[in-house]
């Protein structure tokens, strides 16, 4: 080992103020260091917590979901029995709407001592004058049903003479068609007149061989025939006529009847 030299020592020493100086940019570093140090640290005890925390985010956000959906589910439920209870409510404040309405008005109608004010006065007067209407309607009804009914009957009336004082020439002209001795022209005439009276409602009936009706015939002549097995017009002698179900003149005919 080397001796020691004082002198050499205390020359290679540095001055007061360069050693003032760089302590101050040691302590400067130190507390650079301790800075980073404590930052880095810092952030890796944040970087630590940080990845701790999504779990913890997840587990609570799970929790929350599974809390929300219970209350979805429970405040569906409050919701369907509201909605199913809600008509009926609606009913029963509909009915006691009413009921209180009709209470309002029938003490709107009457005074405390029990006489009609005047809107109970004008509605009374209301009631009895549609009642009366509805009266007056019904037998204008009945009025005007019964005035068609008398001008149908009258018509018909009117028909009915015509044609009870046109029978004489109408079965004349039956007979002369009957022998054939109409010519085109007569023809013609008593076909006009036939199409005339078939348009005002009248029917002809009446023909050989029908079955004979006591309601419609009237039989002049009756002769006995070994094949008729029942009464049958055999000849008419005038036609009938009718309108609707009125029989204006029977048809008179001569009758078959069976032997026995």
């Amino acid at each position: 080992m080397s001796d020691f030299n004082k002198d050499d020592y205390l020359k290679d020493l540095p001055d007061v103020d360069s050693l003032n100086g760089e302590g101050a940019s040691g302590q400067a570093g130190g507390s650079h260091e301790q800075n980073a140090s404590a930052s880095a640290g810092g952030q890796s005890a944040g970087a630590g917590s940080a990845a701790d925390q999504p779990h913890e985010q997840a587990s609570d956000t799970a929790k929350a979901g599974s809390a929300a959906s219970s209350d979805a589910k429970s405040a569906a439920a409050e919701d369907g029995k509201k909605q199913a209870a809600q008509p009926a409510q609606d009913d029963a404040q509909r009915a006691s709407a009413g009921a209180a309405d009709n209470g309002k008005d029938g003490d709107a109608d009457h005074d405390k001592d029990g006489s009609l004010t005047p809107l109970g006065q004008a509605k009374k007067e209301a009631a009895e004058y549609l009642e009366a209407l509805q009266r007056e309607r019904a037998e204008f009804i009945n009025y005007r049903n019964r005035m068609n009914k008398e001008r149908e009957q009258s018509r018909q009336y009117g028909i009915v003479d015509v044609l009870t004082s046109l029978l004489p020439a109408l079965d004349d002209i039956d007979r002369i068609r009957e022998h054939g001795q109409m010519d085109d022209s007569f023809k013609a005439v008593a076909t006009k007149i036939d199409k005339t009276f078939a348009k005002f409602g009248v029917e002809k009936f009446g023909e050989k061989g029908e079955d004979f009706d006591p309601t419609k015939h009237e039989a002049v002549l009756q002769k006995p025939d070994p094949e008729a097995k029942k009464e049958t017009v055999d000849t008419v002698v005038e036609a009938g006529y009718r309108i609707g179900d009125r029989v204006v003149r029977a048809a008179r005919v001569v009758v078959s009847m069976p032997q026995n």
